[in-house]
């Protein structure tokens, strides 16, 4: 792997930092290793919370405890689970271990539970209240005017994750996604959705992971793919850069100033 390039850093523009502001406003850093053109792969794969929204309701993760409940009875929480950066059904799993349910008490109501959870999002979906990252829908046009191929590969249920993005307005971009439905390990997830993004843009298509989190850069080192990490999520810059992904900023608008791309 090449050794990380220098951190950049720089003063943005106004213009690049459209969207709305939802986290403490930190300096803007960048460091994009040697050689890697961040905006010249041929397809992207992204991550969606914390990469492409955040969600500042609790419907989706109060989803888990109340479907487990509603369709065997057992009372599970998420309480000291690791949230960011895993899959629903990797959640599911942990939640439902944590409780003492055999697993083949799980898998035989899994499919009822992913689906009571998918239908519970879905009925409160006008109460979603989901804020778009700094620079998301920028970054999006500009490598959509490359010529980009765009998707989604995301540990929600594919209904739940869709459902997100229609309520954040970027659905128009994705031509496909990747979800957590049949993949409770995410690099599995991510395996499944380069492939999908090699079916619509070539074999030999070169596929760049977009994430959050040090589970999105590990998913993608397993799958030989590129990363870029932003520190829009939980985890800091320092915590990704270390990671030594292929580009590293605090937010995508930072990313898109500090290359010169359009807006």
């Amino acid at each position: 792997m090449q050794s990380k390039a220098p951190e950049s850093s720089f003063q943005s523009s106004p213009e690049s930092r459209l969207g709305p502001q939802i986290a403490p406003q930190v300096a803007p850093r960048v460091a994009i290793q040697p050689g890697f053109a961040w905006d010249e792969q041929d397809a992207y794969l992204f991550d969606i919370d914390g990469t492409l929204l955040r969600s500042r309701d609790r419907i989706h993760v109060d989803s888990f405890a109340a479907c487990v409940q509603r369709v065997t009875g057992f009372e599970v929480t998420l309480a000291g689970i690791v949230l960011q950066g895993s899959t629903d059904t990797g959640i599911l799993r942990e939640a439902c271990n944590q409780a003492g349910i055999a697993p083949e008490v799980l898998e035989m109501h899994t499919a009822a539970i992913l689906e009571a959870m998918g239908k519970t999002v879905a009925e409160q979906r006008h109460a979603l209240d989901v804020v778009r990252m700094p620079g998301v829908e920028e970054a999006l046009r500009h490598l959509a005017r490359r010529g980009a191929l765009l998707g989604v590969a995301t540990g929600n249920l594919e209904m739940i994750g869709w459902i997100k993005v229609e309520r954040a307005g970027l659905r128009e971009w994705f031509r496909f996604g990747g979800f957590s439905d049949h993949f409770p390990i995410r690099s599995e997830l991510i395996a499944h959705a380069a492939g999908k993004a090699r079916e619509m843009a070539g074999e030999n298509a070169r596929v760049c992971v977009v994430g959050d989190t040090p589970r999105d850069i590990e998913a993608a080192r397993a799958n030989s793919l590129p990363v870029i990490a932003v520190a829009t999520g939980r985890y800091s810059f320092d915590e990704l850069v270390a990671l030594q992904p292929e580009a590293c900023a605090t937010t995508l608008a930072d990313l898109l100033a500090y290359s010169g791309g359009a807006a």
